[in-house]
């Protein structure tokens, strides 16, 4: 049951991060570029709808996944390496604070911020304080997804060390 949990474990936390990356890469980028690309007035409006929409999935998911990664590692990998199996927690624990405080803080304050703004962002002036807001409180959106994505890789990196195959012992190999 512990090999089914930890191989479930890890294909989570690597199915998380690939999309994640494929967010963060590709289809945000390209959302924006193309609708940019069309000359439509609130381009920026309407692509980063989507964006917020997509990355609530994203955040929501990985604060799952990383949960579910933290609690279930307090009941398997007992013979793992003390430092491997602390490093695989703390960075699950980063990952889950990262995604939450992307979700539930910074997303809900630019929220916030584009409804009282009134207006679709496109149409905000870029020196207008909510706007400065606004594009400081994306930088940090970014910020902490790639802050939780490089969480999921160190915690994918510990628990992959720790389940090498055990060495066979010499009456095995007669």
């Amino acid at each position: 049951m512990n090999s089914l949990i930890s191989k479930l474990r890890l294909v989570l936390l690597a199915a998380w991060l690939g999309v994640a990356m494929f967010f963060g890469v590709w289809v945000a980028p390209t959302l924006f570029g193309v609708l940019r690309g069309a000359g439509l007035e609130n381009a920026n409006t309407l692509a980063g709808t989507m964006v917020n929409r997509l990355l609530g999935i994203i955040n929501k998911g990985g604060f799952e996944i990383a949960l579910f990664g933290l609690v279930t590692a307090f009941f398997i990998n007992r013979q793992q390496n003390r430092i491997r199996r602390i490093a695989e927690m703390i960075s699950l624990a980063i990952m889950v604070i990262m995604t939450a405080v992307g979700q539930w803080v910074i997303a809900a304050r630019m929220s916030a911020l584009r409804t009282s703004m009134q207006l679709p962002i496109d149409q905000i002036s870029p020196g207008d304080p909510r706007r400065i807001a606004f594009d400081n409180l994306h930088r940090y959106s970014v910020l902490l997804l790639s802050i939780a994505m490089l969480a999921a890789v160190a915690a994918i990196v510990c628990s992959r060390v720790s389940h090498k195959p055990a060495k066979a012992s010499p009456h095995e190999t007669q």
